[in-house]
């Protein structure tokens, strides 16, 4: 005779069913709902490419200062959403390369000449810093490094190649303000060349491109000299020259584009 089985009790401490199970929700919905912090994460994760992107394309021209910002285009375009993109807005604005107006948009800034001026005066100061510092602490391997990208530049300067030397340009003083071992003054300085750039990209013609590349080999004989004074002036000096020739472009061109309205008035 076949015995009576009755229900097993269940054993203490074990819990309950899941939630899941109880109302037939099947497991993979679970697993796929996102934790805040992991959504938050790959918001945040995704805007600093979509902000790196953008500002790619603004330092390079692509996006012209003065030029609108449109979410819905740019969203398409980067395949985003909106709320990236947003938080990638935010961040430029930030770094001070965009400007948002109220119930109008984002905008690429436009850097006017003064400000221009400003910027170029507080980059000398922290040029002529940098020399001073790199002229009493820079190691032999650190000279080698920063005379091979002068070289490089030279290279430029004989192709005739003025997008080259540019790049090598930023490279040539990133490196110099790197090496000078002070975080904050690094990105400060950053920030400053950015802002430069929406003014002016390339400011170098190539005429002058052996006098630059001349001023660049005395900047590294200084510093490898370990002449503090020497060192910070010749930067202070490049820098000088630099807003100067930059202020004179600027003239020239101001002057260039009012020239046909003049005529026609």
């Amino acid at each position: 005779m076949n015995a009576k089985v009755s229900p097993r009790p269940a054993a203490a401490g074990r819990s309950a069913p899941s939630s899941a199970a109880a109302t037939n929700v099947p497991s993979a919905a679970v697993v796929n709902i996102a934790h805040p912090t992991i959504t938050l994460l790959q918001t945040s994760s995704l805007a600093n490419v979509v902000q790196g992107e953008l500002e790619r394309m603004i330092l390079s021209g692509e996006l012209a200062p003065g030029a609108k910002l449109t979410e819905a285009a740019l969203a398409a375009r980067l395949g985003v959403s909106r709320g990236p993109l947003r938080e990638a807005f935010r961040m430029l604005e930030e770094a001070g390369l965009v400007r948002t107006e109220k119930n109008r948009g984002v905008y690429v800034r436009a850097i006017p000449l003064d400000e221009a001026a400003e910027i170029f005066d507080l980059r000398a100061a922290m040029d002529e810093l940098v020399g001073r510092r790199l002229a009493e602490q820079i190691t032999a391997p650190q000279v080698k490094e920063v005379r091979a990208l002068v070289d490089r530049m030279e290279q430029a300067v004989k192709a005739r190649d003025a997008g080259q030397y540019h790049l090598l340009n930023l490279q040539f003083h990133d490196r110099l303000v790197e090496l000078a071992g002070n975080r904050k003054l690094t990105a400060i300085y950053r920030k400053l060349i950015k802002e430069l750039s929406l003014f002016r990209r390339m400011n170098l013609a190539d005429r002058m491109l052996p006098i630059s590349v001349g001023e660049h080999r005395q900047i590294v004989k200084a510093i490898a000299a370990g002449d503090a004074d020497a060192a910070g002036r010749a930067m202070f000096e490049h820098a000088i020259g630099s807003k100067e020739r930059t202020i004179r472009n600027h003239q020239a061109a101001a002057a260039s584009d009012a020239a046909p309205l003049e005529r026609s008035a």
